[in-house]
């Protein structure tokens, strides 16, 4: 699986979301601290598009689980 062109910029665009490093940087400061017994897709930050996503992206174990992982770990 090549996940070389996965990246958070990459992700934050396939979820929809404005992703230049600055609206990243800010997402993260906004949103950080998602507790640990909630799983990111269920987080209430995201649209239910973006929750399923998310979702799939790590039960299916998708090529964009790793940075779905990066996401999740910049939020807890």
């Amino acid at each position: 699986m090549d996940r070389s062109n996965h990246t958070l910029a990459c992700l934050f665009l396939q979820l929809g979301m404005n992703n230049s490093e600055q609206d990243i940087s800010h997402f993260i400061a906004r949103n950080k601290g998602i507790p640990a017994n909630i799983l990111l897709a269920n987080a209430k930050l995201w649209s239910a598009s973006q929750s399923l996503f998310l979702s799939e992206a790590i039960s299916d174990d998708a090529d964009w689980a790793e940075i779905v992982d990066n996401l999740d770990a910049l939020l807890r």
